[in-house]
């Protein structure tokens, strides 16, 4: 199995540089996901254009990590929950909410629910929605136009979900209390 190496601003190629130092800038530190994603700058760049566009969408911030959460533990990719899970409760996502998506199940909240339904959905049918999971979503409160926006969502996850399960980056100590293993595992 090959090693993946968790690059430093000064260590990245040339092309991934500006993202790393704007995740620096962002959350005080370069997570280490985004660290190995930067080997390719192809990944790393659209990895970035994706996430800023899924945060200047008309979802909020706890719905976005709500659906964000939900997605990782719908891929079983460790180091995103750990991640989301410390996002959400810091964007105000309740502890119960987000103890329920952490353990497979939907947030009592009617539309993080609806959300996280959504996703989960979206990624087991690989994109294939019936009627019926629109329609929920819709009586949720949410317009159709913000299920395309999930879909930008799950689209950006899917890139962390999938780095973190090839390259297994070490978790940071500052996300080590929210550290999650895979039922599947």
């Amino acid at each position: 199995m090959p090693s993946y190496p968790v690059h430093t601003i000064e260590s990245a190629p040339a092309q991934s540089k500006p993202v790393l130092q704007q995740l620096q800038q962002a959350f005080g530190l370069i997570p280490n996901i985004a660290a190995t994603m930067a080997a390719s700058p192809v990944l790393i760049n659209g990895f970035i254009g994706l996430f800023e566009c899924v945060h200047a969408s008309s979802l909020t911030e706890q719905q976005i990590q709500t659906v964000l959460l939900t997605n990782a533990i719908t891929n079983a990719s460790e180091w995103p929950v750990a991640f989301h899970t410390a996002l959400a409760l810091k964007e105000g996502v309740r502890l119960a909410d987000v103890d329920a998506i952490r353990h497979g199940g939907l947030p009592g909240d009617v539309r993080l629910a609806a959300l996280s339904a959504l996703a989960r959905t979206l990624i087991e049918k690989r994109g294939r929605l019936a009627e019926s999971d629109q329609r929920r979503f819709l009586e949720a409160g949410f317009s159709s136009e913000q299920i395309l926006e999930v879909i930008a969502v799950v689209a950006a996850s899917t890139i962390t979900n999938y780095t973190g399960s090839v390259t297994q980056p070490a978790l940071e100590a500052t996300f080590e209390e929210f550290a999650w293993h895979s039922p599947a595992a």
